[in-house]
């Protein structure tokens, strides 16, 4: 096979018309050729962190639609089936993620459960995560979220770093906000990157630190104009990643879209693809494709190097995408799931009012981060209840292992002013997390949510509507495009119900997210990210 365009040489920086070799799966030969091709070669871009489940997709899913965007590989954390299944999750994935040519590259899990203060669906221990880093498939030590166990070096904690460094595997980092002499000996452990800045300087002061810092831009969390500024100077420890992406963002565009956005701000073409297709590659050591001789035939053929329009995609030498359509067939897979809590009453969602002022969680547009408020509570026939005109709402976070009392929290910037939205997609234990304007819609939307064992839905007094998410609770059994569609159709439905944030399931998922401060809520109570601890709702 031989394919012509304009071949874009990243490491000598220089574009010129020539042609590629492929012969079984590998690039034989690269020549410099007249031809009237006017279309680009680069090599296939990579996300550098993105755990699978997020796009609500089974790999072999999310790889059909990847394709379409020049993506020929990522670096995945399989965390959040992790804390639903444990290893027998981790191997679901990377089984599934081998049906298909595309080159998914898994960590292990380092925090399952994420922290000792939620309930998970299973635990993952360090002779566990011994066991997934002797496995080829496995790549690196996924991220470590429990900066305080490093910090205080926590026995446990430390084994798990000890097996990557034994058996030469890199520590991805999860830090925001650390600085100081605490990320100096973070990194010292051992952790090598960090996709969770969300300031130029934060981001500033690992770099200058020996870390490497992935911009991370996706469905939720939005890091990219804080820190693309960083780029020009610092390309060589820098990577691009979504981290999170639902299905409907992941329609329209990847990493490409990231590297059009680099390049309309003025950065150097070649900086900005060595960040996108090549830094990736050489930090995790994966069997991805350079553009070189003797290299596995991993490329992509765009129709610009402005607006990065993808026209083709080539994995080990096989077109896998071609001008909007995908040619990954859909593979057969056993659905698993671990859902174990009954239906729930109204009265289960009540909170008596004792005092007359409550802890709030400010929910940030774009942002994984919340800020504590303190605020004067709304009672009514002696209950706390939601406070529609401020934007006030009630959330819980439901126990979906075993049946156990609903955790309740007041959040703001939802903006709902009907219904409720649920979502069991709740990082990082995925426990059904819903916010709502009453305890009668609340309750109504998270016991739709048990019935059908798991998904998204939001409901009203006019409309109930559900995004079924049979395979753990937190991705669906269909294909992309259909997930996709429906995704979209629930996010409208929940901004026509009066949601002002840009993706209010994503965000939802968030919000019991422990290890991201500042004022979360777990199935055990409320809980304060910054001095990980719980602490009282009324004040």
């Amino acid at each position: 096979m031989i394919i012509q365009g304009n071949i874009v040489d990243i490491r000598n920086r220089k574009i010129y018309k020539g042609e590629i070799h492929v012969t079984n799966g590998k690039i034989t030969d690269i020549i410099e050729a007249t031809h009237d091709v006017e279309t680009y070669i680069i090599p296939g871009f990579v996300d550098a962190h993105i755990h699978i489940e997020s796009s609500m997709m089974v790999p072999s899913e999310f790889a059909r639609l990847a394709v379409l965007h020049g993506t020929v590989a990522t670096v995945s954390d399989p965390h959040e089936i992790a804390n639903v299944l444990g290893k027998t999750g981790v191997e679901f994935m990377i089984e599934n993620g081998k049906k298909v040519p595309f080159k998914f590259n898994f960590g292990a899990p380092s925090c399952v459960p994420a922290t000792s203060f939620e309930s998970a669906g299973a635990v993952i221990d360090s002779n566990d995560i011994k066991d997934l880093l002797a496995k080829p498939e496995i790549k690196y030590l996924a991220e470590m979220m429990n900066y305080p166990g490093v910090l205080f070096e926590d026995e446990e904690v430390m084994k798990k770093i000890t097996w990557a460094k034994h058996f030469d595997k890199p520590v991805d980092g999860h830090a925001p906000g650390l600085r100081g002499d605490d990320i100096t000996k973070y990194i010292a452990a051992g952790i090598s990157t960090d996709h969770e800045c969300f300031t130029h300087d934060e981001a500033l002061e690992k770099l200058q630190k020996g870390m490497k810092v992935i911009i991370r831009e996706g469905s939720a969390a939005k890091n990219f104009e804080a820190l693309i500024p960083l780029l020009d100077e610092h390309y060589e420890k820098m990577m691009f990643c979504s981290d999170d992406k639902h299905p409907d963002d992941l329609l329209i565009g990847h990493i490409n879209e990231l590297c059009a956005r680099a390049v309309s701000k003025g950065n150097d073409l070649f900086k900005v693809l060595q960040v996108a297709c090549m830094n990736p590659v050489a930090h995790y050591n994966l069997d991805v494709g350079q553009l070189q001789v003797g290299d596995d035939a991993d490329f992509a053929i765009l129709e610009d190097l402005t607006n990065f329009k993808v026209l083709e995609t080539y994995i080990n030498g096989i077109r896998v995408a071609s001008k909007g359509n995908s040619y990954i067939d859909s593979v057969p897979f056993e659905v698993l799931n671990n859902f174990d809590t009954s239906l729930k009453n109204v009265l289960d969602f009540q909170v008596k009012a004792t005092k007359s002022q409550i802890r709030v969680i400010e929910a940030l547009d774009g942002e994984l981060v919340t800020n504590e408020l303190i605020l004067d509570n709304l009672v009514k026939d002696r209950n706390l209840v939601s406070n529609v005109g401020e934007d006030i709402l009630k959330m819980t976070v439901v126990n979906r292992y075993q049946n156990d009392t609903p955790a309740m929290a007041f959040i703001k910037n939802f903006g709902l002013k009907e219904g409720a939205i649920a979502s069991s997609v709740g990082h990082d234990s995925h426990n059904i997390i819903a916010v709502g304007v009453s305890d009668e819609a609340i309750c109504k939307a998270v016991n739709l949510l048990i019935s059908t064992k798991g998904g998204i839905c939001a409901v009203s007094d006019t409309v109930e509507k559900v995004v079924s998410l049979p395979v753990a609770g937190i991705m669906s059994d269909k294909t992309g495009w259909e997930i996709g569609a429906a995704y979209a159709e629930l996010d409208q439905l929940s901004k026509k119900m009066g949601s002002t944030l840009r993706a209010p399931y994503m965000t939802l998922s968030f919000m019991a997210l422990l290890v991201i401060p500042s004022l979360k809520l777990s199935d055990k109570g409320l809980f304060n990210g910054t001095t990980f601890e719980f602490t009282s709702l009324e004040v």
